[in-house]
């Protein structure tokens, strides 16, 4: 009787897959991780903006004030607005992620449905019978 043993610890190479330069398909991450890594590189961005504008804006106010330039206090208001929405978009940015998080989760559902069980001239005669 003849053993025969077979070595599965290397994959052998597909020879059609060779033949026709077809290259494999790698498995996609989850959803989950996707939308975690896009939120967290989105905030870091976010984040980055508003701290060199924070510097910028220091940096604008000191020439303004050296300047006593109206153009200079203007574009120091500007940056300000601009900081003020850059705030609003990074709150936004995480209630944005949350509401993701609970539509995927499933949420409250509520489904209601009424059903008549009747015929046409039933209903007719319901609709028609004064309320009492």
């Amino acid at each position: 009787m003849q053993t025969i043993t077979m070595d599965t610890s290397s994959p052998k190479p597909d020879v059609i897959a060779n033949t026709l330069d077809l290259v494999p398909l790698n498995q996609a991450k989850p959803k989950n991780d996707t939308i975690s890594d896009d939120f967290e590189y989105a905030r870091g961005s976010m984040i980055n903006v508003i701290e060199k504008g924070q510097e910028a804006l220091s940096d604008m106010l000191d020439v303004a004030q050296r300047s006593q330039h109206p153009r200079g206090y203007e574009v120091v208001a500007t940056l300000i607005n601009s900081l003020a929405g850059a705030n609003k978009d990074l709150l936004d940015l995480i209630k944005k992620k949350k509401d993701l998080e609970t539509s995927r989760d499933g949420g409250p559902s509520t489904v209601n449905n009424n059903l008549y069980i009747g015929s046409t001239a039933d209903l007719l005669k319901l609709i028609k019978k004064p309320n009492e």
